[in-house]
């Protein structure tokens, strides 16, 4: 155990001089997942930073930088294609990522059924877990659009 969390934090330590906060998650399976953002409310801070290059103010708003006079405009109707092909790109990729959630899910399964062992079946709930999180991303993506 000692060892294991020696190497986390030896893993960690470069993360976190690029990283403001890292997080130790644990799900309901037990499962854990290191990340750079909460991802339920399980997590607990394990390195955290204050970055000397971060402004202590909020950012400015966009009306305080207005688009220079010669900046290059794209027409509308350009822009709603290539927002409809963003779309559809992030469609599909949420339909493929749904099939390998599926996928995993059914190997799980036959692993729980084959093994009784919460080792083996490890691997196994952390690609759920992996999936289940690039949903959510690519929910979050499709809802951001106009």
């Amino acid at each position: 155990m000692t060892r294991s969390l020696l190497a986390l934090l030896c893993a960690l330590a470069p993360m976190a001089l690029s990283a403001q906060t890292i997080y130790r998650c644990t799900d309901a399976a037990g499962g854990v997942l290191i990340s750079n953002s909460r991802v339920n409310k399980n997590c607990l801070a394990i390195a955290s930073e204050e970055s000397p290059a971060a402004p202590s103010r909020p950012a400015a708003k966009a009306s305080a930088n207005p688009t220079p006079a010669g900046f290059p405009r794209i027409q509308e109707d350009t822009q709603k294609s290539r927002d409809n092909d963003r779309r559809h790109i992030l469609e599909q990729e949420l339909a493929g990522e749904q099939r390998k959630l599926d996928e995993a899910r059914k190997e799980l399964a036959a692993q729980d059924a084959a093994h009784a062992g919460a080792e083996r079946t490890a691997p196994y709930r952390d690609r759920i877990a992996q999936h289940e999180r690039n949903l959510q991303a690519l929910q979050k993506e499709l809802a951001n659009l106009r």
